[in-house]
């Protein structure tokens, strides 16, 4: 038998991840493991936006490079999003005001070093202005790791696109050459240390509250301009890490983003052995760390190769392995559920209702599989996703209840009795609990809040321009730290200087296509212009294929040449329409696609990607933006 160094990586990173879970075993049946110690963390998610436009800025890697002195800062998974990692806090007294401190604190002097960039950063868990083009290969963060998992999730997807697909109030349909989807999503990660002993009791209890925290704290409605979830992150975070293909059999597989398969049993191994039974290893790195050696001498073990793999596998309660600054072991559970924003007076609020919901269980209850379904805990996570406050959720002794009144009658008064217990100061119990109180009673959170105000500003301004004011709103009023619930309409006052000249096509662009195709009835596309008083109308094959453009000049000129008498000619779409249109690509600048319909004297542009017939853009388009020009002006 070949020596590990002799073997493929694979094959040694494996061996090194067994080796770990033994470790694990070992420190739990010797009782290795902290206890009797609870602390709190958290990881803030970000975006990094230009001010000018309020679009992605992809300006991570420089950012790091100027904040080097910073370690408490690092890069997610594309160029335009950060992370603050905050200091480990005792669970109790003013833990939670400590944490916003901190927050406030990191955010201040983040903000102070990228000012001269024109740059800000957003709490979001999905930034309403993120393009699809911002997701692109060139965007991805270049770390080794990052382009190892990025490889290893693609070439398991043999050469088949990443579908992303979803319905809300609108649909979405989308594919991507990568994983990069994931990009769009940023959180606000929860830490909560517990006893190993209990560690099975606190997952599942983690499980049973997935559906109401969620619902609390939803803040990611809109993707690429449409209306979807209340948290369409969690099923953007599913799609775009699926690297299951389709079959023709029904053999079950799970995805690598989950809630998991049943409770847990007895301890954290069995999470860590489901999720290496279950899930390929993608990244193979050297993980040379004499495991048995350090066990046999009483060293706590870095257990590198179990770290990278439960870093590949995208619970929505993570296990967590970590070694406190006393260097004994300790075992956490991250909260992935809950997205970054509205405010950080926000995130503390559901980080206050999160960890009392939890102690608050763990006093009244032995057990919750006693109480509810694993079934039911899966189903309630799904519904929050969907429909946030407005959900009905199956909760213990198969009562059903509403979101909203679940957690304003049961849940909060719950979480207030579990941080008494920890000896929580009682004046930031009030406060807090106080915020999450009042969403409920003003039936609000940020989901809510964006899709009331988009609709609204959609009213009246076109898609990007209503994207670009929604999230200069959210900016404004995040500054501030006023909680969501006070937060006031959004206008267009939220942003005095609207830029469309940086803008693309497909940023502008009808995406909402009337057709024909060659062998339709002019006088259908006579009715068809009549009914939807448009002027123009793209030719396509039953493939999505442009193949001419017809006008309602074409039409008119047809129709003013025949009489009663006369034998109709021309009858069908062919045999008048523009047979090759000028098209353009979505890439295209806007102020590019202007010239060019100057300069070719047309009045519409179909646009074509990958000769698949994408969107339109008209004249009428662009007096919408010069009307609005000239109200910025008049303002000014």
């Amino acid at each position: 038998m070949a020596s590990n160094a002799d073997s493929p990586p694979m094959l040694k990173f494996m061996r090194a991840l067994l080796a770990d879970i033994e470790a694990v075993e070992y420190m739990l049946n010797h009782q290795w493991f902290e206890s009797g110690v609870a602390r709190i963390g958290a990881e803030q998610e970000m975006c990094l936006v230009d001010l000018n436009t309020y679009k992605p800025l992809p300006l991570a890697v420089e950012i790091l490079e100027l904040m080097k002195d910073c370690p408490w800062l690092d890069t997610e998974l594309a160029r335009f999003n950060l992370e603050v990692n905050l200091d480990p806090q005792e669970f109790s007294g003013a833990c939670f005001q400590a944490m916003e401190q901190e927050i406030h604190q990191r955010l201040q002097h983040l903000r102070h070093n990228i000012a001269p960039l024109n740059a800000d950063v957003i709490l979001t868990g999905i930034l309403p202005t993120i393009r699809k083009h911002d997701l692109e290969r060139h965007n991805l963060t270049p770390r080794e790791r990052y382009n190892l998992l990025i490889d290893a999730m693609s070439a398991q997807r043999n050469g088949q696109a990443f579908e992303f697909r979803l319905r809300g109030i609108d649909e979405l349909q989308v594919r991507h050459d990568t994983p990069l989807l994931e990009a769009c999503n940023t959180s606000f990660q929860i830490h909560l240390q517990v006893d190993p002993s209990s560690y099975a009791q606190m997952y599942n209890f983690a499980l049973a509250l997935a559906g109401p925290t969620l619902a609390l704290g939803a803040n990611s409605p809109i993707v690429f301009g449409r209306r979807l979830w209340h948290e369409s992150r969690i099923a953007l975070f599913q799609q775009a890490l699926d690297v299951r293909t389709t079959h023709d059999h029904l053999r079950e597989r799970s995805t690598r983003v989950y809630f998991g398969n049943n409770w847990v049993e007895h301890s954290i191994l069995d999470i860590y052995r489901e999720d290496l039974a279950r899930f390929r290893t993608l990244i193979a790195r050297d993980a040379d760390e004499d495991v048995a050696g350090k066990i046999r001498s009483g060293e706590t073990p870095l257990l590198l190769a179990l770290r990278l793999h439960n870093s590949s596998i995208y619970r929505w309660n993570r296990p967590y392995y970590g070694i406190s600054p006393n260097g004994k072991p300790h075992l956490r559970i991250e909260n992935r559920i809950l997205p970054a924003g509205p405010t950080v007076v926000d995130q503390i609020a559901n980080t206050a209702f999160w960890t009392g919901a939890m102690i608050g269980c763990q006093q009244n209850y032995a057990d919750v599989r006693q109480k509810m379904s694993w079934e039911d805990a899966r189903s309630n996570f799904e519904k929050s996703a969907a429909f946030g406050l407005d959900s009905k959720f199956s909760w213990f002794d198969g009562k059903k209840i509403s979101a909203r009144e679940l957690l304003l009658q049961e849940l909060i008064p719950l979480a207030r009795q579990g941080l008494t217990q920890r000896q929580v100061d009682s004046k930031d119990i009030d406060y807090y609990l106080g915020i999450a109180e009042e969403r409920m009673k003003r039936h609000t959170n940020g989901a809510i809040w964006q899709l009331n105000n988009y609709s609204q500003l959609r009213r009246h301004l076109r898609e990007d321009e209503a994207l670009v004011t929604l999230t200069a709103a959210m900016h404004n009023r995040q500054k501030q730290n006023i909680p969501v619930h006070e937060w006031t309409a959004s206008t267009s006052d939220d942003l005095p200087h609207y830029r469309a000249s940086t803008l693309k096509v497909e940023e502008f662009m009808t995406t909402d296509l009337f057709t024909v195709q060659k062998d339709d009835l002019i006088q259908l596309v006579a009715n068809l212009m009549d009914w939807r008083r448009i002027r123009y109308l793209p030719v396509e094959d039953t493939k999505g294929h442009l193949c001419g453009l017809i006008t309602s000049r074409l039409v008119l000129r047809h129709l003013s040449k025949q009489t009663e008498l006369d034998q109709p000619g021309a009858q069908q779409v062919q045999d008048i329409m523009i047979a090759e249109p000028v098209s353009v690509h979505p890439s295209m600048l806007i102020l590019d696609a202007i010239k060019l319909m100057r300069d070719k004297k047309i009045g519409c542009l179909p646009v074509v990607q990958n000769e698949e017939l994408v969107g339109i853009i008209t004249e009428n388009d662009f007096l919408d933006i010069t009307a609005r020009l000239i109200e910025q002006l008049g303002k000014g």
